[in-house]
């Protein structure tokens, strides 16, 4: 088994965006061979951890 535990993805998060900005952004993770809820889950993690650099038990 790995060093890191994968969490269970069971939630979601709804937000609101401008058409034409999703657009460039998901076109650009297409280019950069990544996806766009892969991004969005990085972004978070690294918000988290930047606003909470105690909490051991963030991934």
């Amino acid at each position: 088994m790995s060093e890191k535990k994968k969490k269970k993805k069971d939630s979601q998060l709804l937000i609101r965006i401008n058409g034409e900005e999703r657009d460039q952004f998901v076109s650009l993770c297409d280019e950069l061979d990544t996806s766009a809820a892969r991004e969005i889950r990085k972004f978070i993690k690294t918000f988290i951890r930047e606003h909470h650099n105690n909490d051991d038990d963030l991934t």
